[in-house]
Parts: structure tokens; C-alpha cells; sequence
């Protein structure tokens, strides 16, 4: 019996699944994941329901509901942002030169 060679090939990622699935506003729908993520996380931390993380952050439930599912449309990196300052987050933005001439420059969302 012959043997099979697997001809499947790997494309690297780029870091950006929403980029590598070629969607539009791949940088901000990646930064609004990781904003969502980290906020998500303090609910669990805290064990809060959706309601009183209604409460806290002055939205809907059903609004939280959509952020605890990850259906972002409609809600802006900024107001991201606001939830986390309304959880007890610092939120930071560093501006600085990219490392060099030969990589893109990029928006990195991290989470300490």
C-alpha cells in the first residue's frame, strides 16, 4: 500500500485573526476583543450577575449579555474603555515611534 503525502498547507497567522479572515476594521475589532476580554474577566472575578453589571456600568442587561458574548457592534472602543474605568481599571495609551522602518506600525491592547 502507497504511502499518502499531506498536501494541506499552513499560512502563518499575523497576529490578527479579524485580518487574517480579511474583515474590515480588523486593528479595532481586535482591540475591542482584548477591552472585552479584560472586562468580561472582572465580571467573573467578581462574581457579578448581569444584572448588577448592568447597574455598575449604566447599560442594559441585554447589553451586558451582548458583551458577555462578544457582539460588539455598536459599542466604540471608548466606551470599552469607560467600563473599565467604571470596574476600578486604569486605562493607558502610549504613543511611540514603531520599532523600524520595516514593520507596520500597530495598536496593542494588553491587560496587566
Amino acid at each position: 500500500m502507497a504511502k499518502r503525502r499531506n498536501k494541506t498547507s499552513v499560512t502563518p497567522s499575523s497576529g490578527n485573526v479579524f485580518a487574517d479572515l480579511g474583515l474590515p476594521n480588523a486593528k479595532e475589532k481586535k482591540t475591542k476583543v482584548w477591552l472585552a476580554v479584560t472586562i468580561n474577566r472582572i465580571f467573573k472575578e467578581r462574581r457579578l450577575r448581569q444584572q448588577d453589571a448592568a447597574r455598575l456600568l449604566k447599560i442594559s442587561q441585554p447589553k451586558i449579555s451582548a458583551l458577555a458574548n462578544y457582539q460588539l457592534e455598536g459599542i466604540s472602543v471608548e466606551r470599552l474603555m469607560l467600563f473599565l474605568n467604571a470596574l476600578g481599571r486604569d486605562v493607558e495609551i502610549v504613543v511611540r515611534k514603531k520599532a523600524t522602518a520595516r514593520t507596520p506600525a500597530r495598536i496593542l491592547v494588553t491587560a496587566a
